[in-house]
């Protein structure tokens, strides 16, 4: 079958703009949502190198990079190029160091052809250049296709290099009249479709797409990974680009599956950083109501239980109640009875409502395992007084009362 020829858009920006209504909508109002959320400066520093990690993985599974293990840590952690052993973690490496000079790259800069070159010679440079020149322009007889079913980007040479500065030159005039994440999504397209470079056009069109994404409102310190998004939807993904190619550009079903990525992806962030405020209320609520108990024997209970339950706030997740033993029975190590007295422990915050203990099947053929798992609503749902009551009210724990069948 022949390759479906790339043509130089008439018009650079059409889109059914009541078909994506609602997607648009979404999209604006789950990023002015996330602006609008108070968080500490560190907790997001830690969420951003989880979405950065997230960003960098998608971006190269996409073009088949297949990660071992540990492979992906390995390459993001590198200092200098010798620690690179695979193509996948070399190019891991490169896109992690031009996310992060993306980040700081003023938003006043204009996207010029000569920008794009320097995106795509970050991109390759260290692991690809053994067969694309970086940042240069595919000259006459360079020609290359791509996708199912298959497309053929734009005619190396003249006319490679004309529909380049085409696209930066609408990208700085009528672009600016549509929405700013209408313009990041569209310039993915439309660099995608021309693929002027040799190789890695797919991953310097997705780091386009997050440069325009933070003038979007999305800067660096709100950063969101829709390269992980991509990759999850990598069938629609593709679809959804096919599907502008074949209705002579036409954007109005990427833009409808681009904008869904990003409300999603911004949402995840979102409940991320709520979740970090929720921890922290956590927090502030257990050592201003446990420090307050008075006896020095139920002080030092509470030291344990201050240390269990900043564990399982760190956990992030429900801890399986071996694995949980396992790794904090350290703490115990002071007790005649160090498994009995940990038991007692998450009996009393469960009693206090601070933990749940549930209990759970991964298959119906196996034994039930035992979880734990903090109550991030539980400051929202304990006053001072019911706080106290349940303390005078607890009756002396059973050391294997979770423990019991149900």
């Amino acid at each position: 079958m022949d390759a479906i020829q790339y043509s130089l858009p008439l018009n650079w920006l059409v889109y059914d703009k009541m078909e994506i209504f609602q997607e648009l909508t979404d999209a604006k109002a789950a990023i002015l949502a996330l602006k609008t959320i108070p968080y500490q400066r560190r907790w997001v520093e830690e969420l951003q190198k989880v979405q950065l990690k997230m960003e960098v993985a998608g971006t190269s599974r996409i073009e088949g990079a297949d990660f071992a293990a540990n492979e992906l840590e390995i390459a993001l952690r590198a200092q200098t190029p010798e620690q690179l052993m695979t193509r996948s973690q070399k190019q891991a490496n490169c896109a992690i160091a031009t996310y992060n000079w993306i980040a700081k790259l003023p938003d006043d800069r204009p996207v010029t052809a000569s920008l794009i070159s320097e995106i795509h010679e970050r991109i390759v440079t260290g692991c690809d250049e053994d067969h694309c020149a970086p940042g240069k322009v595919r000259a006459k007889d360079q020609n290359v296709t791509y996708g199912a079913p298959i497309h053929r980007g734009a005619i190396g040479g003249p006319e490679c290099e004309d529909a380049l500065q085409k696209l930066t030159a609408v990208a700085q005039s009528s672009f600016q009249a549509h929405d700013a994440v209408i313009q990041a999504l569209a310039l993915h397209y439309h660099f995608a479709a021309i693929h002027p470079f040799q190789d890695g056009n797919g991953r310097t069109a997705r780091a386009l797409e997050a440069l325009m994404l933070q003038r979007s409102g999305l800067k660096d310190a709100l950063f969101i990974a829709m390269s992980n998004f991509y990759y999850d939807e990598k069938r629609s993904y593709l679809e959804s680009l096919n599907a502008v190619g074949d209705s002579n550009h036409n954007l109005t079903a990427f833009l409808k599956f681009g904008l869904r990525g990003i409300a999603l992806q911004t949402n995840r962030l979102a409940q991320l950083i709520k979740a970090e405020v929720s921890k922290q209320i956590f927090r502030n609520l257990m050592h201003d109501l446990f420090v307050r108990l008075e006896s020095t024997r139920k002080r030092v209970i509470v030291k344990r239980q201050l240390v269990l339950l900043e564990h399982l706030l760190n956990a992030d997740e429900k801890v399986e109640w071996s694995k949980l033993r396992e790794s904090f029975i350290g703490h115990y190590a002071s007790r005649k009875a160090p498994a009995h007295a940990m038991v007692r422990d998450v009996n009393k915050l469960s009693s206090l409502g601070a933990i749940s203990v549930t209990q759970e099947r991964a298959d119906p053929s196996m034994r039930q395992l035992i979880y734990i798992t903090v109550n991030l609503d539980w400051p929202t749902t304990i006053t001072e007084t019911e706080f106290f009551n349940r303390i005078e009210q607890m009756p002396i724990s059973k050391t294997t009362s979770f423990l019991l069948p149900s």
